[in-house]
Parts: C-alpha cells; sequence; structure tokens
C-alpha cells in the first residue's frame, strides 16, 4: 500500500498537475488540512532534483496565501469555524496560553513553529486570534516557511539519490518516522502551551 502510494506521488511529479496538487496541499495545511505538504515535496523533489527549488518555492508562497486564510479564520472567524479547527485538533485550550505567548514573543512564535513539524495551521490561526501584526506575519511566515522547504528541497536536490535508495529500501520506516514526526508535532504543540 505505501509503495503504490510513495509511487503515484512520484508518477504525480511527472505530470501537467504536479504544481497544483502541491500547491493545494500547502495553502490548505496551513489553514485546514492536517497533512503536510512534505509528503509531495520529498518524493517530487526526489522524482524531479533540478525542479526541487521550484517545488519550493511553490510550497512557500501557497503556505504563505494558506496562513493567511488562517490568519482570517483566526481574526474575523475564531468564534465560529477557528475555534472549531482548533480544537478539532485537540488545542482548545492551548489557544488561550498561545495568545498571551504572542505578547511576549511573537516573531520568535512564528519563525520557530513555521520551522517544525508542529502544524502550522496552529500558528496562523491563533496569529489571527491573538491580533499580531498581519504585516509582520506574512513577511514572517515567507521568512520560515522559505527555510523550511527550500532546506528540504536543497538537501533533497544535492543529496537526492543515497536519500532516495534509503526511502525506497526502508519505506515503512521512513513512513513511520514521518508519521511519529507529525503526531509528535501535534502533541508538542498541545502540550507546549
Amino acid at each position: 500500500m505505501l509503495r503504490g502510494l510513495y509511487d503515484k506521488v512520484v508518477e504525480l511529479s511527472k505530470g501537467k498537475h504536479a504544481l497544483p496538487v502541491l500547491a493545494t496541499v500547502s495553502f490548505a495545511e496551513s489553514s485546514f488540512f492536517p497533512v503536510p505538504p512534505d509528503v509531495i515535496l520529498v518524493p517530487m523533489a526526489l522524482a524531479n532534483p533540478e525542479k526541487a527549488r521550484l517545488y519550493a518555492l511553490v510550497c512557500t508562497v501557497a503556505s504563505v496565501l494558506g496562513g493567511i486564510l488562517g490568519y482570517a479564520i483566526g481574526a474575523l472567524l475564531y468564534d465560529t469555524l477557528g475555534q472549531w479547527l482548533i480544537s478539532l485538533y485537540g488545542y482548545g485550550q492551548g489557544v488561550e496560553a498561545f495568545r498571551e505567548a504572542y505578547a511576549k514573543w511573537g516573531a520568535w512564535v512564528i519563525l520557530i513553529k513555521g520551522l517544525t513539524p508542529i502544524p502550522f495551521k496552529i500558528v496562523t490561526i491563533a496569529s489571527g486570534f491573538a491580533g499580531y501584526d498581519f504585516f509582520m506575519f506574512v513577511v514572517l511566515s515567507f521568512i520560515t516557511r522559505g527555510a523550511r522547504f527550500f532546506l528540504e528541497a536543497e538537501l533533497l536536490r544535492i543529496y537526492g539519490e543515497p536519500i532516495r535508495d534509503f526511502i525506497e529500501k526502508r519505506l515503512t520506516l521512513v513512513t513511520t518516522g514521518f508519521l511519529a514526526a507529525i503526531v509528535g508535532g501535534f502533541l508538542i504543540a498541545k502540550y507546549a502551551f
């Protein structure tokens, strides 16, 4: 099953729908979707290392645009949609602590959490809810998401062959590790506040 899914993503990277799918997942992950774009970015960059930087750029721009939607949800719709989304991921009680952290650490919260497996949607919705300066939110989002995706893409571009061999030989182990990082990110976000 994992092999088939991996092969489909690699095949997708060769088609005309690769960039729109990558952009859609990146956009959605920053505002409401639980799956990070890395699950598509990594196989695509491994299949086409010469396009890794393009993929990173698409991830970055789409992620920031999705983050703007997340910010709007937090700023304008927190009492309805925002609170429901935050609660859906199990962070309902942590948002108030997150809001207080913004008063003291705003920029650092965005920069650090945007690089980690902690779901970026939590940062974007909470940023809007906390009333963090919108312009600074966008600038910091570009910095942190760009750093994450371009670093990932560059490593895959440079060291792609051994990484691809490792992933393909140990797909179950890699997938388990990736899922553990996602779950760990959710748990860190939930209990860090």
